[in-house]
């Protein structure tokens, strides 16, 4: 339950933070896509841990293998199955804390609604859960790359209270990787970097921003009422681990503003009708209309803290938390590849779907 999502682009993921490999099923991708392990790999090197001194030092390779639905490099229609192995798991990091909840993780939520739990680093709780959304986003990538010639540039516009100054229109992946931070303003991103040391060094941690912005979209894409674009974003990206909001467009922002400040004027450009502005972040009705998409994730300060904590134990008992173990002090730099793969899936399925409904 819950571990399937997308109607025609479907991805299930599977396994746990600390148990023997996690990865995904793709189902509903259509035949002849080239397609090859390089291409999954390269976006799972980008968020793959210990990359810098701000993410954690888990030593993982996320080597993938494709096992199916892949022949002589090319999809094949049927589903593909992709699998990482866990190498350098280490759950008896999570021994002293066994009988404990962590405060503001998933302990207590898992055991109360099931009745048991994967104590071993938070099992399907853990971001290692990503691993599978970043895989298939992989290939969402380039299905609508091939298709569309879309392109997904994701990064860190906050942290703690820090913005970064990022223009949207011409930001560029090459300036996102450029630092550890993955924060294409680079003078900020120096502020950021020592803003993280300085929380690790207090055994603390930090949250943050991850803004996206999506260019050659496909007009069409949404569907009225309960499926509009903007609504199957918003669930994708609030469903990542340690994701505590969801804004398109001017957002909250917008809400300062008058309507005759807010609309977004149309005009006749380059043969085709666009708006002037686009506080409407790309969508309107529900529906892509052409314009880059743009929206933001605000990310929650990690969980998994060096500072002593107060808690309960399992059995209702007072008890003092002292985190040990390997943690990202601050989720952004990482989050930003999850990001994009999840607006990539969300972007595949209505892709797939308009085709099937409006071309005929």
């Amino acid at each position: 339950m819950g571990n399937t999502f997308g109607h025609l682009f479907r991805v299930t993921t599977w396994g746990e933070s600390h148990g023997g490999a996690v990865g995904a099923v793709v189902d509903g991708c259509p035949p002849r896509l080239p397609l090859s392990e390089a291409d999954i790999q390269a976006e799972l090197d980008r968020r793959r841990p210990g990359q810098s001194r701000v993410t954690t030092q888990r030593r993982e390779a996320d080597v993938c293998h494709i096992l199916s639905g892949v022949f002589e490099g090319q999809t094949l229609g049927t589903p593909i199955s992709i699998l990482v192995w866990n190498t350098d798991a280490k759950p008896e990091h999570y021994a002293p804390f066994r009988h404990l909840y962590r405060p503001s993780h998933a302990d207590y939520a898992y055991e109360a609604k099931y009745g048991i739990r994967n104590w071993q680093g938070g099992g399907r709780a853990s971001a290692r859960e990503t691993i599978g959304r970043v895989a298939a986003g992989a290939i969402a990538r380039k299905l609508l790359r091939e298709r569309c010639g879309t392109e997904i540039v994701a990064y860190v516009k906050q942290i703690h209270t820090l913005y970064a100054n990022v223009d949207p229109a011409t930001v560029t992946r090459e300036q996102v990787e450029a630092n550890a931070v993955r924060c294409p303003d680079a003078a900020c991103a120096e502020e950021m970097l020592a803003r993280i040391d300085w929380a690790r060094r207090q055994g603390d941690s930090l949250g943050g921003v991850v803004e996206a912005v999506v260019r050659q979209v496909p007009v069409g894409l949404g569907e009225p009422v309960f499926d509009k674009l903007e609504a199957d974003l918003a669930k994708a990206l609030m469903s990542l681990p340690a994701s505590k909001g969801f804004e398109i467009g001017s957002g909250f922002a917008g809400t300062t503003l008058t309507g005759s400040q807010h609309n977004d004027p149309y005009e006749m450009r380059e043969g085709r009708v666009r708006t002037r502005s686009n506080n409407s972040g790309g969508v309107q009705g529900g529906i892509s209309i052409g314009e880059p998409l743009i929206l933001r994730v605000a990310f929650k300060p990690t969980a998994t803290i060096a500072k002593p904590q107060q808690t309960v134990s399992v059995h209702g008992e007072p008890a003092v938390l002292e985190a040990r173990g390997r943690h990202d002090p601050c989720v952004l730099p990482r989050a930003v590849p999850i990001v994009e793969a999840m607006v990539a899936l969300v972007l595949a399925d209505h892709y797939l779907r308009h085709k099937a409904q409006c071309d005929w």
